[in-house]
């Protein structure tokens, strides 16, 4: 299924290629996550390549990542069955092939990660597994304990500095990708930390920009998550697929006032128990996993559950847990526990669900190509297929790794086949000059995140999406005519822009499957719905 939207100008601000400052590498990386990363390791072994992103390297998803990493590591475990709990749990809307491909590269690649310094935790020699949701098979790698994101990242920056032939550039805020008129991406026009525009042409340009948590009130996701990559690609003409499967994460720590905190599953893998605001266990009545049962079942099950008892949250009850093993298995939850005075050996921890991975995003194929040329995409902000309809848990850090590793390796090998040095590509774009007022751009973005909340959020309805539609519409007549000089500024157009894909896809989407559930329509359809939701300008 193929849709077009609206137009919307090329580039958010003018271009003159004459008076920019600008540089030129055979291969650029935009994104510091895991799949930017091994991105720009893989390419950086034959070819210089220069990495991006808009605040430090440690500003990013993967960094924050408290669950582990999914892989074949135990003797009971197969790929057959790896591969059988992905497509289950993608309600059998993922590519097959894709599947296959990252299910049997990533033992490879864990160990690999090992071999680089990541501190993986051990049970003696081995890596030490466990079990989470949707899994058959205890195959949860961790590092640090529910620090993986960071344990994994702090070894590929390391690994990533020692190569000369990397360049990495921090607080670059990439505005628009640059293309030509025969649909090939040369590059990127951005704002660097001296607060000047800068052109980087590439010949071969990977997306590694992450995810669009953001565009939700309540969410795991740090502030850098505005979903960038996804709007720079989308007004260069990139297909987008199934952005309509936003995943939130069931358990994330409520405190009135204070921003969401990830609780991973990997307690309730380990054995914590759900219990509404009467101390009663829920998830048995919801599915027969209970609190093992894929994302999607229980986030929408403790909905229900806070409906059902008027209560704005539920808890997680692991009073039972060892407190001394607790806090060297846990770590950081335990200390963001004792920040809020929970005692987690006599106090139940309060939890409610919330935005956290995009399961859509840039079309790619096996190669992690892009409908554009020399435009790759991996991580995040790539839809790959792997994941169908709800990301099965743990699963996201290896398709970053793998598609980080095919980009990087594509994109050199296309490098060094087109020779000699990138040259500069004539451009003068000019903004026409608005004559409408202007909104403020901070209210906008507080009023999005609520209206993308309550409208398109864990439960869906036709008209819910089509007053979404609207409204947003109705913020783009005001903000998206508008040149910016500010990162404020082009964040607030890139959620309106796709926030806007968003609800249109789930608009479309007339069944519920996977994470995406429409109260009006809530049986699978798969005679008119076992497809993708293309979107293209």
């Amino acid at each position: 299924m193929h849709t077009k939207l609206s137009e919307l100008r090329r580039y958010l601000v003018e271009i003159n290629t004459y008076a920019t400052g600008q540089l030129f590498t055979d291969c650029l990386v935009i994104g510091t996550g895991i799949a930017g990363l091994r991105a720009a390791i893989e390419a950086g072994e034959n070819c210089n390549v220069t990495i991006v992103c808009k605040a430090t390297m440690q500003d990013s998803n993967t960094w924050n990542a408290q669950g582990g990493i999914a892989s074949v590591l135990g003797k009971a475990d197969s790929f057959q069955s790896h591969i059988a709990d992905t497509l289950k749990a993608g309600c059998y809307l993922n590519k097959p092939d894709v599947v296959e491909l990252v299910v049997k590269t990533g033992p490879k690649l864990v160990t690999q990660l090992e071999e680089w310094g990541t501190e993986f935790d051990k049970n003696g020699s081995d890596i030490d597994i466990s079990l989470e949701g949707g899994h058959s098979h205890a195959r949860i790698a961790h590092a640090l304990g529910d620090s993986t994101g960071r344990g994994i990242a702090e070894a590929m920056i390391r690994k990533l500095r020692q190569n000369p032939n990397i360049n990495a550039i921090e607080n670059f805020f990439c505005i628009d990708l640059i293309t030509d008129e025969e649909n090939h991406c040369l590059g990127v026009i951005g704002l660097n930390k001296n607060n000047n525009l800068q052109i980087i042409w590439a010949k071969q340009t990977i997306l590694a920009t992450g995810g669009a948590g953001q565009l939700y009130r309540e969410t795991t996701n740090p502030k850098i998550a505005t979903a960038d990559g996804l709007a720079m690609a989308y007004r260069a003409g990139a297909v987008l697929s199934d952005l309509e499967f936003m995943q939130f994460h069931p358990t994330t720590l409520y405190i009135a006032g204070a921003s969401r905190a990830l609780i991973t599953e990997t307690l309730r893998g380990e054995g914590a128990i759900l219990l509404d605001c009467n101390n009663y266990a829920f998830m048995s009545d919801y599915h027969e996993s209970a609190e093992l049962a894929p994302r999607d079942i229980v986030s929408r099950a403790i909905l229900a559950q806070m409906l059902k008892t008027n209560s704005t949250h539920v808890y997680l009850d692991i009073r039972h847990f060892d407190k001394a093993h607790f806090s060297k298995r846990f770590p950081l939850i335990s200390g963001l526990c004792e920040s809020f005075d929970i005692d987690v050996s006599k106090d139940l921890i309060p939890v409610r669900p919330s935005a956290h991975y995009m399961v859509g995003g840039v079309k790619t194929d096996l190669n992690a190509k892009t409908n554009i040329k020399n435009l790759y995409a991996c991580g995040e902000v790539a839809a790959t297929g792997l994941h169908g309809a709800n990301r099965l848990g743990s699963n996201s850090l290896l398709e970053g790794l793998v598609f980080g590793q095919i980009a990087g390796r594509n994109a050199a090998e296309k490098s060094a086949k087109t020779g000699g040095n990138m040259k500069p590509y004539m451009l003068n774009y000019k903004v026409p000059t608005s004559d409408r007022s202007r909104l403020d751009t901070a209210d906008i973005r507080n009023s999005l995140r609520a209206l993308m909340w309550r409208n398109v959020g864990i439960i869906r309805r036709d008209k819910h999406l089509v007053e979404a539609g609207e409204i947003i519409g109705f913020w783009q007549r005001y903000v998206m005519d508008k040149e910016f000089d500010a990162p404020e500024g082009w964040q607030c157009q890139n959620m309106l822009t796709v926030s806007m894909m968003a609800a249109h896809a789930a608009l479309l989407r007339k069944e519920s499957r996977g994470v995406h559930f429409r109260q009006d329509y809530p049986d699978t359809d798969d005679k008119n719905f076992k497809n993708h939701i293309d979107i293209q300008r």
